[in-house]
């Protein structure tokens, strides 16, 4: 197959507009192994379909685009970077997207390898194109080009290269086309210090970290709520949070913040500022943040009682945020009754709000919940049961009625939440007291998609796994769960009346009949008299 390929090449090569050929082409090239074109790579001559590819005719281009996307594959990339430079050049600049995708995803290759990479840092003007893609219309162009940078960027000679020459000039430079490429080189920026504290030097020595943060304190309400996505990306980094400090960004924040009040745009970058600070708290020390910025913590309960869907989203997502570990928790549980109302009305909204917003409340009541067996002091399981109660009247019978809802997504968020409590004593003795509920639990027929048998595994096995549920639920429960356990996700039973795939057999004095489910791993079982 491979020499039909090669006869075929050497056709497109003598005639002046082959498209019988290149569809012959890339028809046999779906057939042929790439290792089969591994090894004949010395011999695949691809100047000719570079060429074609500067003839202004569509599908003429689009098929060489599939076939060297093929070929490509084949090439090692120190060859790619040392023979196809011109070629590669020409398609960065070529005006037909998929082109210059297809060129892109070549110098992807390229600079991945430690042996090829170093050809494309000794040629600027490839450079200099993969700086102009960032500029272009198409954002997939531009994302890889951001990317193919950034990978370079991870060497000390690619931040040379890219911030000790007159690429830096062409950064900016592209910068100017329009908001949305800025944003663009931002993002790249971003990217790159966000690697190391040598990266964030050379980007802070650009000066264009600088007029990032600029722009995020400025007065453009807009750019505000763009910028603050970036700046929480460096803040995910250590040494990105120190810069951040120390250039006095968060203590800017904290005050924009506190002006909100007063600021009838602030719904456009407020969600924004109290995320990064959600995030830092998290990323840092909850204590130390909440103690340092009290307005934060006061902001984001004042959202919960907004009217606006959105406000309450990122005020919920915070809250589950800050008590996803013990001394989050221990920070919440401080500030008393007023959490408690908090939770209340996250119960509300639970149970009361969009499907959407209903998913975000579950989500972050589990991660409050949440109390892994190493973490159960009995102050910690009396304030996780004390924060329970605070959300419904019957927040048990609240989770197992929302987890019988037929919306795969809500009905996955309740079982979480009930998984998130079902290894602390106090909820155990719930669940074993509420009529029904541990017949619920072994039902498998609930369910029906995959994301929700998984959900409901996941309650079984913390159930099963914990340590106190023999005795509250009483051995022959216990070894149900455990029968559910090992039976595995999708096993699941159901009446056989046909004679297909099926065997039948004794069990227990009971003829039990089983079938096959190609779709699942385990026999499907029922047993009737």
């Amino acid at each position: 197959m491979a020499a039909q390929v090669l006869t075929l090449l050497r056709e497109v090569s003598r005639l002046e507009a082959p498209l019988e050929e290149l569809r012959a082409l890339q028809s046999v090239l779906q057939a042929v192994p790439l290792g089969e074109l591994r090894e004949h790579a010395a011999e695949l001559h691809l100047g000719p379909l570079f060429s074609l590819l500067n003839e202004n005719q569509r599908e003429q281009t689009t098929l060489c685009v599939s076939i060297l996307e093929r070929l490509l594959q084949a090439v090692e990339p120190v060859h790619l970077a040392r023979n196809l430079r011109v070629d590669l050049q020409k398609g960065l600049t070529h005006p037909d997207d998929s082109v210059k995708i297809l060129t892109l995803s070549q110098v992807g290759r390229i600079v991945e390898n430690s042996d090829a990479v170093t050809e494309i840092l000794n040629n600027p003007e490839l450079l200099k194109q993969i700086v102009y893609c960032i500029g272009g219309e198409n954002l997939s162009v531009a994302k890889a080009a951001i990317k193919s940078l950034s990978r370079i960027s991870l060497t000390q000679a690619g931040l040379e290269a890219l911030f000790e020459s007159n690429l830096l000039d062409d950064l900016k430079t592209v910068m100017k086309t329009n908001d949305i490429v800025r944003y663009r080189v931002y993002e790249l920026i971003v990217e790159i210090s966000s690697v190391s504290p040598e990266s964030l030097h050379y980007c802070t020595a650009s000066g264009l970290v600088t007029q990032l943060l600029r722009e995020l304190t400025g007065e453009d309400v807009l750019v505000r709520a763009t910028c603050v996505e970036m700046v929480t990306s460096l803040a995910y980094t250590h040494h990105g949070r120190q810069y951040l400090a120390q250039e006095g960004v968060i203590d800017q924040i904290s005050n924009i913040i506190v002006g909100a009040d007063s600021d009838p745009f602030s719904s456009f970058y407020l969600p924004g500022f109290v995320k990064f600070f959600g995030n830092l708290a998290i990323m840092d020390s909850p204590q130390q943040i909440c103690e340092r910025y009290p307005v934060f913590v006061e902001k984001v309960f004042e959202m919960t009682e907004s009217q606006d869907p959105t406000m309450i989203g990122v005020a919920v997502d915070t809250i589950g945020i800050l008590g996803s570990n013990i001394e989050g928790k221990q920070v919440l549980q401080k500030t008393g009754t007023r959490f408690e109302r908090l939770l209340t009305r996250i119960g509300y909204q639970a149970k009361n709000a969009s499907t959407e917003l209903k998913i975000r409340c579950l989500d972050a009541i589990s991660s409050l919940l949440c109390l892994p067996p190493e973490q159960q002091t009995d102050d910690l399981l009396r304030m996780t049961e004390s924060w329970f109660s605070s959300l419904a009247r019957d927040p048990l019978e609240l989770f197992r009625g929302m987890s019988n809802q037929p919306f795969p997504e809500l009905h996955c968020a309740a079982l979480k939440v009930l998984t998130a409590i079902a290894n602390q004593p106090w909820a155990q003795k719930l669940m074993f007291n509420s009529p029904g509920f541990v017949e619920y639990v072994m039902d498998r027929s609930v369910e029906h998609d995959k994301a929700s048998k998984d959900a409901k595994y996941e309650l079984v096995k913390a159930l099963a796994n914990s340590k106190t549920v023999a005795e509250i639920f009483g051995n022959p429960n216990y070894l149900r769960l455990r029968t559910y356990l090992s039976e595995g996700v999708r096993y699941c039973y159901y009446p056989v009346h046909s004679c297909d795939n099926r065997v039948r057999g004794r069990a227990h004095g009971h003829t039990a009949n089983y079938r096959q489910d190609p779709l699942l791993t385990t026999c499907h079982t029922s047993v009737s008299p």
